[in-house]
């Protein structure tokens, strides 16, 4: 399981739309939307990563958890 599947898992799990999670990050949802799709990996900044991390309901260690992945998907 890649890391955009995984952040779609815990997005979907707390009913939350690719949008809700764009506009708490600062990105378009067409961006989130590539993540889940696995055409890039994310790349945030740490005011984003805490923003995804606030958004999610996860601790840093799983959002790391969950991005880590070694993926051989293309970097957004």
């Amino acid at each position: 399981m890649g890391s955009g599947e995984k952040i779609m898992n815990l997005r979907k799990h707390l009913n939350l739309t690719q949008r809700q999670v764009a506009n708490a990050i600062g990105v378009t949802d067409q961006t989130v939307s590539n993540w889940e799709q696995g055409i890039y990996k994310p790349r945030l900044t740490p005011a984003q990563t805490l923003a995804l991390c606030q958004i999610l309901n996860c601790s840093l260690e799983e959002l790391v958890a969950v991005t880590s992945d070694h993926d051989s998907t293309a970097i957004s």
